[in-house]
């Protein structure tokens, strides 16, 4: 815990190689062993080696061990194509680095054939290993030739590579890739502080050590986006945070909020930047030391506010302290605290979170409003990948659960208030319409989650093809409204009859519904129906999955081996299986 609290500190190159030689010390001896290992594979055409402490940082900043691989100088193509020793590392990632002169070569052929270069690498990478694939853009290095007219002469080098890094996004697009952009970092404080000329052709070193850290941490953010490390939910203060004064002494028409003032301004551009991320899939929320009627005022009666109530999925105001009230919202969101974000204008407050909830992330803000976008968005605390449906709609899901847990407080009977959801469960196999956000809730869901596998877009699609397999993606609607895709079963029907469940994990913000029960009737009878004799299922234990340690033992299974590595298995006799009782109505969902 120390390590990751240190880690979380803005450091330069050589602190940050202090820190990554004690951690891979301390993870030697065994005391890092709780954290999670994510085994990343960075292939090059120029010097990586100095770029990997800061890799190794960025993740422990995020709970994740990134066990890297540093490929051999210039020989990316041939590790991909033959034999190496990247076969026994098995990567779970692979970081696809190509120095700008190297892509300039690959266009020796123009730019179709460098993109055919490319997309070649990355499905070899996914077929052969099946991991995720995360490229870097061109790094633009290139000086200009023809001055501020440059995007006329077509043939520069300039010009070429930033031709050629726009075509490589639209591919990694179509190919499911993720991408590390340096090209568009490099604005953050010019191709200066990131390349050097001499270090280039003194040790073909593209990437400024000095800005080595800057590199680790942008990549550290990508890889653990695709592990769904990413925080979902934004928690605001409101005085001095949203708008300028406080509103119990000022008065709701006394904050500043006005156009024409530069302060007012700044609290609105803000505003705009926090809305913007709640349509992308943030959950807001806020957190004030106030009275709630005072709160909630400038939301109901100051027609410049950008962000209204109905923005919030949690609106705590009171006079407890914010720890209390931060642990209150991530239970009523049932979310981890480490999906928080907490922001907030005072030193105090900020550095009592540090010290009471050190899993919350809290920004360092800047003492002028204006730099709060700024802050927020270069800290990099909600990296995506894909933008799903559902994330478009989570903001609007937590607030439909906010109701449903209305009416279940007034609620003194379980199954009058779960018939009163009208609750309706749709499924389908796996498939391509379903295939981003199945890859994202497997990486991202970590409590209701039996085994805790990780799977990549490859993977996914090695399930659709085996006829072997059955997988089912399950969504529920009730009167609140549409919950979207909320769990994920999958395994292997083996000739012997046993259904091997490799795969079953769920939403926590549907827990206490039936869902488990449901899920399980959905696949015992699909299994029977095929001949099927018995369910099989493992459950891996992790730092945060506990609350599936007995799933098994309540739906009927009994376990039958205590000695597997990684955790315990369990069987459920088909032949002597009766349906569980639900308040859910199923379905196959046949349209998407």
């Amino acid at each position: 815990m120390g390590l990751q609290r240190l880690s979380k500190f803005q450091l330069e190159s050589l602190q940050t190689a202090k820190l990554d030689r004690e951690a891979q010390r301390l993870r030697s001896a065994g005391l890092l062993s709780q954290v999670q290992g994510v085994r990343v594979a960075m292939l090059g055409s120029s010097t990586l080696k100095h770029l990997v402490s800061g890799l190794r940082v960025a993740g422990l900043r995020r709970g994740l061990w990134l066990d890297v691989y540093e490929g051999d100088y210039g020989q990316y193509l041939q590790e991909l194509l033959e034999p190496s020793a990247l076969d026994s590392f098995q990567p779970e990632i692979i970081v696809l680095a190509l120095d700008a002169r190297h892509l300039l070569e690959l266009m020796g052929d123009g730019i179709e054939g460098a993109l055919d270069q490319l997309q070649m690498c990355w499905r070899k990478a996914k077929q052969r290993f099946g991991a995720a694939v995360i490229q870097q853009t061109g790094l633009p290095v290139f000086e200009d030739v023809f001055g501020s007219q440059e995007h006329r002469l077509k043939d520069s080098p300039h010009s070429l590579l930033r031709l050629l890094n726009v075509r490589i996004q639209e591919a990694a697009d179509r190919e499911g890739v993720a991408l590390l952009a340096v090209d568009k970092y490099v604005t953050w404080g010019g191709t200066d502080c990131w390349y050097d000329p001499a270090l280039w052709h003194l040790a073909k070193q593209e990437v400024h050590p000095a800005t080595a850290p800057l590199y680790g941490e942008l990549l550290g953010r990508v890889v653990a986006a695709l592990r769904g490390r990413s925080a979902k939910c934004l928690v605001l203060d409101l005085d001095n945070t949203l708008w300028g004064g406080v509103v119990g002494d000022d008065g709701i028409d006394g904050v500043m909020l006005e156009q024409g003032n530069a302060a007012g301004e700044a609290y609105l551009a803000f505003q705009q930047y926090c809305l913007e991320l709640k349509r992308r899939g943030v959950v807001l929320a806020v957190c004030s030391k106030n009275d709630e009627a005072n709160a909630r005022g400038p939301f109901e009666k100051r027609s410049e506010m950008r962000l209204r109530l109905g923005d919030f999925a949690c609106f705590v105001a009171n006079w407890d302290d914010k720890a209390t009230n931060l642990r209150q919202i991530a239970s009523s969101l049932d979310l981890g605290l480490d999906a928080l974000v907490f922001v907030d204008d005072n030193p105090a407050e900020r550095d009592l979170i540090r010290r009471e909830l050190p899993e919350v992330a809290v920004p360092e803000m800047p003492g002028d409003p204006a730099e709060y976008v700024r802050c927020l968005a270069r800290a990099g605390y909600f990296e995506g990948i894909a933008v799903t449906d559902e994330d478009r709609k989570r903001a609007e899901h937590y607030a439909s659960n906010a109701g449903r847990e209305g009416l279940r407080a007034k609620a003194t009977d379980m199954r009058a208030y779960l018939r009163s959801l009208q609750m309706e469960l749709a499924w389908r196999p796996f498939d391509e319409a379903g295939l981003a956000r199945i890859v994202q809730l497997t990486n991202k869901t970590n409590q209701f989650n039996l085994t805790t596998v990780r799977v990549s877009d490859a993977e996914v699609r090695g399930m659709i093809a085996d006829k072997r397999v059955l997988s089912w993606q399950i969504s529920l609607r009730d009167r609140f409204g549409d919950n979207g895709m909320i769990a994920l079963v999958s395994g292997r029907l083996s000739t012997t009859g046993d259904f091997a469940i490799s795969l079953w994990l769920m939403s926590c913000r549907v827990l206490g519904r039936g869902v488990e029960d449901a899920c399980l009737n959905l696949v015992a009878n699909a299994v029977q129906s095929r001949g099927g004799r018995r369910l099989v299922g493992e459950y891996r234990p992790t730092a945060k999955n506990g609350m599936v340690a007995d799933l098994f033992s309540r739906l009927g299974f009994i376990e039958v081996d205590t000695t597997a590595a990684s955790g315990t298995i369990w069987a459920l006799n088909l032949e002597s299986f009766t349906a569980r009782e639900t308040e859910l109505s199923v379905k196959r969902q046949e349209q998407y």
